[in-house]
């Protein structure tokens, strides 16, 4: 099992903080830092910053949103990001929601799986220097009847087969994150619930084809994005996690789409769920943060001192986690740090 670091979103803080934690991961030997985007900072721009002031950590989108840009302009830019960066890039995918999907983007959210099947099928074609000539449901290249013509990508990116992770929250996306995808981007990941979700990845790998006889998994990255909190007080720890925690299982999405909120239910909070998410969309934001119980953020989290993680850390890896992605929930720079350096002696002594 690998570390990686979440850097969340840029522009809502001291974004040189940002770049000095993902130096520290890549000193560190950190596999990967991962960046976001919703409706404010971008992935492709901050990865690239992020890799010209690094030299080895992998540069991770998590993730970008396929409403944001047509697939081709996905291929361009990954090609040109790996080709930059020396293979550094991962490329990570998800449909968002269909608040951002049709609110910001002005796309309609509707049957998002099918959409990404063909997304996937033409940015791969793209990456492989294929004329591209899709017929799809959802798209068509070139546009018929026009004066468009089938192109090929001008440039040869190092890795046409670069890694794609797919962000997938339900049994059905994740089926399909095993079936076209070499990875899962992973939110809300506990590793005591995990056991139906994994087996929806199996499920999709099995239909494909892909993986060993004796384990479908075999060469597919399960990588969650893991909140840490480092300290004695471990519900004081655990306070640090409930905004956001409530955020998304409360405010994310409308009443009848929040997926976060029917993960949530999945698990067995169902109640807690529907409190949490009465109190936010009611814009009682600190009453939502507070009605996240523990057992909560304890399972979706690592929090407490040190030796406390290092044996929640094992249940992770035999979960089937590859990547293990650490978000520092820390309010300066040197806590952040602090919580990189510190995840990254506790892996070694897990010997994993």
């Amino acid at each position: 099992m690998e570390l990686g670091v979440n850097l969340g979103y840029f522009g809502m803080g001291v974004d040189g903080d940002n770049v000095a934690v993902a130096q520290e991961a890549d000193r560190l030997g950190y596999a990967v830092a991962w960046a976001a985007e919703a409706y404010g900072s971008d992935v492709p721009t901050v990865l690239a910053w992020i890799g010209a002031l690094t030299e080895r950590i992998g540069l991770g989108a998590a993730v970008m949103q396929i409403p944001a840009r047509t697939p081709a302009m996905t291929a361009m830019t990954s090609a040109t990001l790996d080709t930059l960066s020396g293979g550094r890039f991962r490329l990570g995918l998800g449909v968002s929601g269909p608040q951002v999907s049709e609110g910001w983007h002005g796309v309609p959210f509707a049957a998002p799986l099918g959409r990404t099947r063909e997304y996937i099928d033409i940015v791969r074609m793209a990456l492989r220097r294929e004329s591209v000539a899709y017929a799809g449901q959802y798209f068509t290249l070139p546009v018929p009847d026009g004066p468009g013509k089938a192109l090929k990508l001008t440039i040869h990116p190092p890795r046409p087969d670069l890694p794609i992770y797919l962000a997938a929250v339900g049994p059905k996306n994740l089926e399909l994150a095993g079936e076209i995808a070499d990875g899962w981007h992973a939110i809300f990941f506990s590793p005591e619930h995990s056991g139906a979700l994994v087996e929806s990845v199996a499920t999709g790998r099995r239909r494909a084809g892909r993986g060993s006889e004796d384990n479908p998994l075999d060469g597919f990255d399960i990588a969650p994005s893991v909140p840490v909190v480092i300290g004695d007080d471990v519900q004081a720890a655990a306070d640090l996690v409930r905004p956001y925690a409530a955020l998304y299982i409360g405010g994310m999405g409308s009443r009848q789409q929040n997926f976060y909120n029917q993960l949530a239910c999945r698990m067995g909070f169902e109640e807690a769920a529907a409190q949490v998410q009465d109190l936010y969309l009611a814009k009682r934001h600190r009453d939502a943060a507070a009605a996240i119980p523990f057992e909560l953020i304890d399972a979706t989290a690592l929090i407490g001192p040190p030796d406390r993680i290092r044996d929640r850390i094992q249940r992770y890896a035999e979960a089937g986690v590859g990547t293990l992605s650490v978000a520092p929930f820390a309010g300066s720079l040197d806590e952040r740090l602090h919580v990189v350096r510190t995840m990254a002696e506790v892996m070694g002594q897990t010997g994993l």
